[in-house]
């Protein structure tokens, strides 16, 4: 397999920014490089963040649910805002030390769940008795 070069740094820090909020924006740009979809952008301090982080905590099901339909990589924060308590439940049930693991910008996985509003309201629930 053909080793590909690095993606240009302005452009993945524009493709994470946008995932915050730009739907129109973030179709645009992974059609025209789709190897973005699973791009990571380091705010500073290590505060990595891929498109997907930044929908699931922003509460952008739209935007979250079109990355992952185009390859993303779906993490246990995505899946909190996305109300999958199985995937949720499955990942602390391995790892319970996850739930006190900050996602980017250290916003906490119950966060996520509550951006998740109603369509995570399960996952919050099941979140709220473990604390």
């Amino acid at each position: 397999m053909e080793k590909k070069p690095a993606l240009e740094a302005k452009l993945v820090e524009e493709f994470v920014g946008v995932s915050h909020g730009n739907f129109a924006r973030v179709k645009e740009m992974l059609e025209q490089e789709p190897d973005l979809v699973n791009a990571t952008w380091d705010w500073g301090g290590g505060d990595f963040e891929t498109a997907l982080g930044a929908a699931a905590h922003m509460g952008s099901r739209p935007i979250a649910n079109y990355l992952l339909e185009h390859g993303a990589r779906l993490d246990i924060f995505a899946a909190a805002m996305l109300g999958n308590l199985d995937v949720v439940k499955a990942a602390l049930a391995a790892y319970p030390d996850a739930i006190d693991i900050p996602g980017p910008h250290g916003i906490p996985l119950i966060d996520h769940a509550k951006a998740g509003g109603e369509g995570a309201k399960a996952v919050l629930e099941f979140l709220e008795t473990l604390e």
